[in-house]
């Protein structure tokens, strides 16, 4: 589970604890993205 959250014009990221993973410019960065940080994480 992940939160995203839209700040100053970029998303931002964020694990289900509540710790950044990462930030992005648009909604296709963030999809691929979490697919790495999934596949990195398996």
């Amino acid at each position: 589970m992940y939160s995203i959250r839209y700040v100053y014009g970029h998303i931002q990221v964020y694990d289900h604890q509540g710790k950044f993973l990462f930030s992005a410019d648009t909604e296709r960065e963030v999809r691929e993205e979490l697919m790495q940080y999934a596949e990195s994480a398996a």
